[in-house]
């Protein structure tokens, strides 16, 4: 069995990691409120669920701004730059290819699905409150839109499609994180907890399917 080597790089700071971990902790809570509710429908469970769901998607909030002000003046691997790569996408799109070329940071072509996120994410966030002044007059909108329940579907539509879509997402993520892993035969889901990522050494024999981590 021939032996793979790595070379390991510090990439994501501290900071990012924290965001990192509590969009996604708010993210999965948000998603369990929603399904518990339907269990107790029209009851007091119900509406304590809802009430929980508004400050989660408070916290979210609160993620967000946060991660909008890292990806800006946050160290190099944490800023939108790093994820900016328009002529890997364009190549991507021409040739039919998915594989980016190696190299430490965020994914190229996977830096395009984490943009449009954060996209659908400020979306979800504003609708979201939105909902939260009509519905249940919570929240910074409930001065503005609490008394115009006429704009509730402006709010939920777009609302529960980007449920929908963060829910699909959330799994090919995960999805993708574990065939990375067995494909490249390289620890990837790790670096949001160590900050280090790993790429094969130019020496290393291309990993197959049996060889092990060095």
């Amino acid at each position: 069995m021939e032996k793979i080597t790595y070379h390991r790089q510090k990439v994501y700071d501290p900071a990012l990691r924290l965001i990192h971990l509590w969009n996604g902790l708010a993210i999965v809570f948000l998603i369990t409120t929603i399904w518990l509710s339907e269990l107790f429908d029209k009851g007091a469970g119900e509406k304590t669920l809802w009430q929980l769901h508004i400050y989660i998607g408070y916290a979210l909030v609160v993620g967000i701004a946060a991660r909008l002000a890292w990806g800006i003046v946050g160290p190099r691997h944490a800023r939108f730059a790093d994820m900016w790569h328009p002529a890997a996408w364009w190549q991507a799109v021409r040739h039919f290819n998915l594989r980016a070329k190696p190299g430490f940071g965020h994914h190229a072509l996977a830096s395009a699905a984490y943009l449009l996120v954060y996209v659908l994410l400020i979306t979800m966030a504003v609708t979201g409150l939105g909902l939260a002044a009509i519905e249940h007059s919570m929240g910074p909108f409930n001065a503005w839109f609490g008394d115009m329940a006429w704009l509730k579907e402006t709010f939920e539509e777009p609302h529960e499609l980007i449920y929908y879509l963060l829910m699909g997402f959330v799994v090919m993520h995960i999805a993708a994180l574990i065939w990375h892993e067995y494909q490249d035969k390289t620890p990837i889901a790790q670096s949001m907890v160590t900050g280090y990522q790993y790429e094969v050494a130019s020496d290393s024999p291309a990993p197959t399917q049996g060889d092990g981590h060095a």
